[in-house]
């Protein structure tokens, strides 16, 4: 018969055994760890709890509020303690705030559990606290809010304005037959059309770049043939506003690249300077730089403000300014084009001044 001694030290060795195992279990935890007693006292933590509160020292023995210090997303404190012994079923909040002396912060995922802390009659209450900075997650989140609210803002004022156009030519057409403002609407209506197509494009274009799904196929360009291209495409919508568009190529140049990429970021910064330059013209230019070549777009139209030059790359902006709202634009294109520039390490440079002008300037490198 085994000493009751003897029992006693093997159910303390084997208690400690599961301690140790317990203890590496949850120091092997990626989300931060706290277990706290039924007097709020913490029992036992990981490494990513510390992490998270930002402390360097032990939190064992500590009460909770004296380590967790969250804010409400209407920047109130709340009482941690009181919202972990309400918690009579495990409960979770993803919208707690967690702020740093040095005046940063994060979102905070929380995840309270009611448990046992102990076997039998005598293991104690309590509660195991999960935690997470989702802050990137939130703000995936809000990114995702956000564009859902402007492309539906977006895409109700052109299909508003073409069933009104397309009911309105039906309406002249039963009761006048006047071709002329048939012609009108449907023309109207035709524009709205291709606005919602050139958003379809530029949504599709930004979804495969978000995803990673563009394929950068580097292959030899002849800038000069490029040009002259972009030029001939081009040259029909300078003229019927009257505007001059000129390319300029120094010498015979190639460049190592995508071709694909490259034309879709000079079409684009081409078309935002017809669109916004109502006289002089547009230059398109090229040059060559240190293992690659420096191409620049300018205008002289309306300009952009130093304050909406810090945003002109920015998803959906659009300026406040009411030339620039006169112009049917999705806010995507600049936006769209800064992420086919990094596909292909391109740096663009902008400089520009109200009532003057815009020059953008890409030096796209050789990619070999």
């Amino acid at each position: 018969m085994v000493h009751p001694i003897i029992k006693r030290v093997r159910h303390v060795r084997r208690a400690s055994i599961e301690h140790e195992r317990l203890t590496s279990l949850i120091n092997s935890m990626a989300d931060g760890v706290i277990t706290v007693s039924s007097k709020m006292n913490i029992v036992l933590s990981n490494g990513a709890a510390l992490n998270i509160l930002d402390v360097n020292d032990t939190l064992i023995n500590k009460r909770l509020h004296e380590v967790l210090h969250p804010f409400d997303k209407n920047n109130q404190p709340v009482p941690i303690e009181k919202l972990v012994q309400e918690a009579k079923i495990p409960t979770s909040t993803r919208d707690l705030i967690l702020k740093y002396p040095d005046g940063s912060q994060i979102n905070l995922y929380l995840s309270i559990a009611p448990v046992r802390l102990g076997y039998g009659r005598r293991g104690g209450s309590g509660w195991v606290l999960l935690m997470r900075d989702i802050t990137h997650e939130k703000s995936l989140e809000e990114e995702r809010d956000e564009f859902i609210s402007v492309v539906s803002h977006e895409l109700r004022t052109p299909i508003a304005i073409t069933e009104g156009n397309i009911s309105n030519a039906q309406f002249i057409a039963n009761k006048t037959g006047d071709i002329e403002q048939i012609k009108t609407a449907l023309q109207q209506a035709h524009d709205q059309i291709m606005f919602l197509a050139d958003m379809v494009n530029d949504l599709a274009t930004l979804s495969r770049a978000e995803r990673g799904k563009l394929v950068v196929e580097v292959q030899p360009i002849d800038v000069k043939t490029l040009l002259d291209s972009l030029a001939k495409l081009y040259g029909d919508d300078a003229a019927k506003k009257n505007l001059k568009l000129t390319t300029r190529v120094a010498e015979p140049l190639s460049l190592m690249s995508s071709e694909l990429y490259v034309r879709e970021i000079l079409q684009n910064f081409i078309t935002n300077a017809l669109k916004y330059t109502d006289e002089g013209g547009v230059t398109v230019a090229a040059e060559a730089a240190d293992k690659g070549v420096r191409f620049t777009v300018a205008d002289t139209g309306i300009g952009i403000s130093k304050q909406d030059q810090e945003r002109v790359f920015d998803k959906f902006f659009r300026s406040e300014d009411f030339r620039t709202r006169k112009a049917n634009g999705t806010g995507l294109g600049l936006y769209v084009t800064m992420k086919l520039a990094r596909l292909i390490h391109a740096e663009i440079e902008l400089q520009s001044e109200l009532n003057k002008g815009s020059t953008f300037s890409i030096f796209i490198p050789d990619l070999q």
